[in-house]
């Protein structure tokens, strides 16, 4: 079977970010499957001076359009962007012979390229919910023109209309878009959350000690947030915590790496507050490839967000690297995750609100050795069971057997 891949920000393991895509095209590859991946890219290197760059890479056929997009751009320019894309995209993809389209979100705009290669190719498409937009864009205040919403709400509902199968990454992204449109939920029953990739995060030559060379001393805990540094993150949270839990245990510490647009202001929090390079490290981002050592390091992982209920959904890729590495994970919301933390014992749930008493009870957690190994232990034993990438592909395999069916 060919597969075209469309993700507008498809990511190689030797460059920062998330490698979903990469890890399940290269195993439908390894499967036999044709697969072509229609993406942009900020890479200048990528930049040959044509509009298309067409590159061979690990069994797949990359077709980049070179588009640089940063976390630090506003929304109009992010909006441009997006828009840009979809427009060459679809005039792209309709020049490339396939058996089925598989379309990842975000943006929600992604899947104007496969709607058109539908209708004039005939050819079915698979949606794949990473966010929930527009409701979740619209929560966060990003988008406040009411004719806006409707439009978006609108094509949110063509795309799932006209999809032959909607992959949502988490339970409550299924429950959010069955509760709005319940006459899709036939086409929701696979539910493919990120993927915890064991084989790049157990590697038996992984060397434990980065935080310790890095930071100049062995602290006695560590949390890693590896990861965006964006509005909706809400990263100055650690900067907060880590102003409590200095006084009661200074040997805690917290390593904050990645990049967006509220770095800087992250960095000048925790200058203020009196924590940075005291047990708040703050560094830059590093490859895919290279961040098995960071987790190996730590003691612990972490995934944030600011308080807004309808991203509590999200299936971020630090809790699913966390679990991949063995690690028991760190987070500061309810929803699924949460809920997943408490009833498979895999962490820790810290309350929105930093108070003192939230603090004392995170630093009498990270002293609990037995339970810090328990956890350990149950999370990468989840992480094999329900969320690698064998299991990842072999739910897409089922989908994929309908279109050969069809």
């Amino acid at each position: 079977m060919t597969i075209l891949y469309l993700h507008q920000y498809f990511t190689l393991p030797s460059a920062s970010g998330g490698t979903r895509s990469y890890d399940l095209a290269t195993s439908f590859a390894a499967q036999g499957h044709k697969v072509t991946i229609v993406s942009a890219t900020s890479n200048r290197e990528l930049n040959n001076g044509k509009l298309w760059n067409v590159i061979n890479k690990d069994g797949l056929e990359i077709h980049y359009i070179y588009m640089p997009y940063s976390n630090e751009m506003n929304n109009l320019q992010r909006m441009w962007v997006f828009f840009k894309f979809l427009w060459l995209s679809t005039f792209r993809i309709l020049s490339i012979k396939t058996d089925v389209v598989l379309a990842t979100s975000t943006p929600l705009t992604i899947g104007i390229p496969a709607l058109v290669k539908k209708w004039f190719g005939r050819i079915p498409y698979i949606f794949e919910v990473r966010d929930v937009w527009p409701e979740a864009v619209i929560a966060i205040g990003a988008i406040k023109n009411k004719m806006m919403q409707k439009m978006l709400y609108g094509l949110e509902k063509m795309i799932y209309k006209n999809a032959m199968a909607i992959v949502p990454l988490s339970v409550d992204m299924k429950a959010s878009i069955d509760r709005r449109y319940p006459q899709n939920k036939h086409k929701t029953e696979v539910v493919i959350p990120n993927i915890s990739e064991i084989n790049r995060f157990q590697q038996k030559d992984i060397k434990n000690n980065i935080i310790e060379k890095t930071i100049g001393f062995t602290p006695r805990f560590s949390v890693l947030y590896a990861g965006t540094f964006g509005r909706v993150n809400g990263v100055d949270y650690v900067i907060k915590l880590a102003k409590q839990t200095l006084e009661l245990d200074p040997q805690l510490v917290y390593i904050l790496m990645g990049k967006g647009v509220m770095k800087e202001s992250v960095r000048s929090l925790a200058e203020k507050e009196g924590v940075l390079n005291k047990n708040v490290f703050i560094l830059e981002s590093v490859s895919k490839n290279d961040l098995p050592k960071w987790y190996a390091s730590a003691s612990m992982g972490s995934s944030f967000v600011i308080d807004i209920k309808e991203l509590w959904a999200n299936s971020a890729n630090k809790f699913f690297d966390t679990l991949a590495a063995g690690k028991p994970v760190l987070i500061n919301h309810e929803g699924w995750q949460a809920n997943t933390i408490r009833d498979k014992n895999i962490g820790y749930v810290l309350s929105m609100e930093v108070d003192k008493k939230a603090a004392i009870d995170f630093v009498e957690y990270t002293k609990n050795t037995s339970l810090y190994g328990e956890q350990s232990r149950n999370a990468l034993q989840l992480a094999k069971k329900e969320y690698s990438l064998e299991v990842a592909v072999e739910r897409y395999e089922r989908i994929l057997n309908v279109v050969k069916i069809k």
